[in-house]
């Protein structure tokens, strides 16, 4: 573990640090945090089982809690996928993913990536939460590709890009 980047956010100090694969626990704490958007049980092992072979970029708050992660997949040297971004409910609206994607973003262009993109629940389902999501990301700079409605049978896939600097 080692830390990687310092926001100031008001009053608040918060770090990202890079955790190797194998972060379970951290992923298991903070998806618990969030029903509303992992509520799937077998979606929820899914995102923890993929911690084994991601490596974890957690957002720390002073007290040292964990309060957002963020995985990130590398299809290819130049292609990378948000395979999960998650921020404790009551961190959320206070610069935590923003911190997060930042540090991430920094090591992908440092890597030579040059796109990166995201899988979302799309804008035909009327979910609040993720309509909030898809703004976040898209304040983030991520365009919308295509909405897919067989990738996740019964639900609609937006597919999104950020093309990095």
């Amino acid at each position: 573990m080692r830390r990687r980047y310092g926001a100031r956010m008001g009053e608040l100090r918060l770090r990202t640090e890079r955790h190797e694969p194998g972060d379970r626990e951290t992923v298991h704490t903070i998806l618990a945090d969030l029903p509303a958007w992992f509520g799937r049980p077998e979606a929820t092992a899914g995102y923890v089982d993929a911690a084994d072979r991601l490596p974890a970029d957690v957002a720390v708050a002073p007290d040292g809690e964990a309060v957002g992660v963020l995985l990130v997949e590398q299809h290819f040297p130049e292609t990378a996928e948000l395979h999960l971004m998650a921020v404790k409910a009551a961190w959320h609206r206070r610069g935590v993913g923003r911190a997060l994607l930042a540090a991430v973003e920094r090591d992908l262009v440092t890597a030579g990536t040059r796109l990166l993109t995201v899988k979302t629940l799309g804008p035909s389902d009327p979910d609040e939460g993720y309509r909030r999501t898809r703004l976040f990301y898209e304040a983030q700079g991520f365009l919308r590709l295509e909405e897919l409605m067989d990738l996740w049978p019964g639900t609609a896939c937006l597919v999104m890009a950020k093309p990095l600097a």
